[in-house]
């Protein structure tokens, strides 16, 4: 007699929202969920979700999940068959994949030499060009404290042009140049920034696009050159380079634009052998027919869940049923999806102190209901918000059938959200969705700055209402 197999156990090595995600995500494959956490953490809604948690350090991201050999000695002591690392802190580290494959264990998302190639900014720029993708003109700096050097490469480039570090992300270690004065007076600030953040300074310099789109496009690898295509993202509303609402598909994309975003980000997974769920980004220019690639995230994305809305998939189960060696049950999709979806981070920040982190206790949390909402979040009533980690205090994604009654839906749903506590990117929400360059679509990412400085001093009464 057939003994019943075992189901197999997902160690989560992340937290907060996307902890609970991943492993909504295990229940839903059937398998067992393991939560890394740390001592801070040990009582959150993700622990309770989980089936059991291993503590792996401090509160202190530096001392616990930013430690391979802690997340595997986790994953080693709960048996775990796979371990998914959800965005940030290891899941662009190769480190940890190295130190599980070792072991046997498996990891959800691309191998090692993948995130090692896309990892490093200038070696994905040179991926790209194998594969045929159009890149920015661009030139390596060899020193952010040679002025002679940084004003012969500003020349070559042309300005405006970004300063920008090799690795990383989020936005750190990124700077505006219009000028050869502002470049020598940045480039060391951006190397300084980039060696706190990443520990690493290196940095290059490329052409500026002054009024382009952040589109983005989810791709899923099988490993071995096979690619599937779930559409496209704007993500062009951001602050300082940091999103703040997400939506797909992109609006106003004609066709030509977009087959050359999907076609381009085809050959580049195809190139890399590319293994999960990652997405490629682009910068689409509002002045002229350029599209430019700007870097693979090799991993999930935050703003995933508008895909996931959009098309009626799921990209997180997907990645653990792949990584167990199963088909991970996605289907052939057309490259528009029948529905619109848009999502706001709802941060705890106060937007009227330069959106200072607002860390404290919420007393009560109150969210919307109705066709077509999600809400992803690590929020419960009576929550100490911890001042350790990132703002983001959850995820509202709204889904409706074209982009209008997205639009509407997704305000009704942020002005009926209660955050009792703490000062929330709520009110900035608010007037965003409600403004008529929004409504209208497909504005550039340097829309939201100079928007907010006209609108600041109106949050003030609405920020109130949320506190």
């Amino acid at each position: 007699m057939s003994q019943p197999q075992k189901a197999p156990t997902v160690l989560v090595a992340n937290r907060g929202e996307i902890a609970v995600r991943i492993i909504e995500a295990a229940h839903r494959i059937g398998a067992r969920a393991v939560l890394a956490v740390s001592e801070a953490d040990r009582d959150s809604v993700g622990a309770q979700l989980a089936d059991e948690t291993v503590v792996i350090g401090p509160p202190q991201a530096a001392q616990s999940y930013l430690r391979p050999e802690f997340v595997a000695q986790a994953a080693l002591q709960s048996g775990a068959d796979v371990v998914h690392p959800g965005y940030g802190f290891l899941s662009e580290q190769p480190e940890l994949t190295e130190m599980l494959e070792a072991e046997g264990i498996a990891f959800a998302g691309p191998r090692a030499e993948t995130l090692r190639a896309v990892g490093d900014k200038s070696s994905a720029r040179q991926v790209a060009i194998a594969a045929g993708v159009p890149v920015a003109a661009a030139e390596p700096v060899l020193d952010p404290h040679d002025a002679a050097q940084l004003r012969s490469l500003g020349d070559a480039v042309g300005y405006p042009l970004l300063v920008k570090a090799v690795y990383g992300g989020g936005g750190r270690g990124i700077r505006l140049a219009p000028d050869p004065e502002t470049l020598v007076q940045l480039a060391p600030q951006a190397a300084a920034e980039a060696v706190a953040a990443f520990g690493n300074g290196d940095l290059y310099v490329e052409r500026y696009y002054g009024a382009a789109r952040h589109v983005e496009v989810q791709v899923f690898g099988d490993g071995d050159g096979g690619v599937r295509i779930f559409g496209d993202r704007d993500c062009s509303v951001q602050r300082r380079h940091q999103k703040l609402i997400e939506e797909c598909p992109a609006p106003g994309l004609s066709e030509d634009r977009r087959r050359v975003l999907h076609d381009s980000s085809r050959a580049l997974v195809r190139e890399l052998r590319y293994r999960g769920a990652g997405t490629v980004e682009f910068m689409v220019d509002t002045q002229s027919e350029d599209i430019i690639f700007l870097e693979v995230n090799a991993r999930i994305q935050v703003e995933h869940p508008v895909t996931e809305e959009a098309f009626g998939i799921d990209l997180v189960a997907a990645q653990l049923r792949l990584a167990l060696g199963l088909d991970p049950q996605l289907p052939e999709m057309s490259a528009i999806p029948a529905a619109t979806a848009i999502e706001v981070r709802i941060n705890a920040e106060d937007p009227d102190l330069d959106f200072r982190p607002a860390p404290g206790r919420i007393a009560s949390v109150s969210w919307p209901r109705g066709p077509g909402i999600r809400v992803d979040t690590l929020l419960r009533d009576d929550y100490t918000f911890l001042p350790y980690y990132d703002s983001l205090m959850a995820k509202m994604i709204v889904r409706a059938h074209d982009r209008s009654a997205a639009v509407d839906a997704l305000l009704s749903a942020v002005r009926r959200t209660r955050i009792e506590g703490v000062a929330t990117t709520l009110p900035v929400h608010e007037q965003v969705l409600d403004h008529p360059d929004f409504r209208a679509g497909a504005v550039p990412t340097t829309w939201f700055g100079p928007f907010w400085d006209e609108h600041a001093p109106a949050t003030s009464d609405s920020r109130k209402a949320v506190r």
